[in-house]
């Protein structure tokens, strides 16, 4: 395939090394230098996002008019953004995620099976990222507190300051920052006289990498939708 990188971060540098290792060629941009991928705009098959979310409006009208597919690992889209790009998927094929491990796939299914068994115990999500990271807490973190609290049946409470009081029907999320670090998750489960942890650590973002290349190669020959890494792990299965 013929993919566009968006970004030229660390990220998109790892995506265009990795691309081309693969065996497909690449093109390399965003909205802030835009010439190279405008002018190859009508070979793009995929474009791969791991940027920044100002980068949207660019892609999507770049891609317009082309049956070019999207991959977008971009976290800290706002609510009109998730829904342009859930808009966008009804004429294209979109690969959406704002974690591209499978470890952390099979870490939602572990979280999922936990909070049925535990029902009624203390949820808390703690996340760790590098002191780069522009968003808090994580798409994953949010990701997460969507698959073990799918019916927002609790009160979510971004960290505790001051004199909160006695625990409510909430889960606390935590976000820490600090160093080089890839990212790390942690759910822990909180029941009387005993505690269940689960979490997954992100060694180098490559993993990140490995995966977004996997979703694109996915992707090829795939008809409009709204594609996860659930859907990526089913076809591994």
């Amino acid at each position: 395939m013929k993919i566009a990188v968006i970004g030229q971060g660390r990220m998109g540098s790892l995506i265009d090394q990795e691309a081309k290792k693969r065996g497909h060629t690449t093109v390399m941009g965003d909205c802030l230098v835009p010439d190279a991928i405008e002018n190859a705009k009508d070979s793009i098959d995929l474009y791969i996002d791991f940027s920044h979310p100002d980068n949207l409006d660019f892609i999507l009208n770049t891609a317009a008019g082309t049956n070019a597919a999207l991959v977008l690992g971009t976290t800290g889209y706002s609510d009109e953004q998730l829904a342009r790009i859930e808009e966008e998927a009804k004429t294209r094929p979109v690969f959406f995620s704002s974690n591209y491990s499978l470890g952390i796939a099979a870490l939602k299914e572990l979280a999922k099976a936990a909070a049925a068994i535990l029902n009624g115990w203390d949820m808390e999500i703690v996340e760790l990222h590098h002191n780069q990271k522009a968003d808090a807490p994580s798409g994953t973190a949010l990701s997460l507190l969507e698959t073990i609290d799918p019916n927002n049946e609790y009160e979510h409470v971004f960290g505790r300051s001051g004199k909160p009081g006695a625990r409510k029907k909430e889960i606390g999320i935590h976000a820490l920052r600090g160093g080089t670090a890839a990212g790390d998750h942690e759910i822990l489960f909180l029941g009387d006289q005993e505690t269940v942890r689960i979490s997954h650590s992100a060694q180098n973002r490559q993993i990140f990498v490995n995966g977004a290349l996997d979703a694109a190669e996915f992707m090829e020959g795939k008809p409009a939708s709204l594609y996860s890494m659930t859907d990526l792990v089913g076809a591994k299965r």
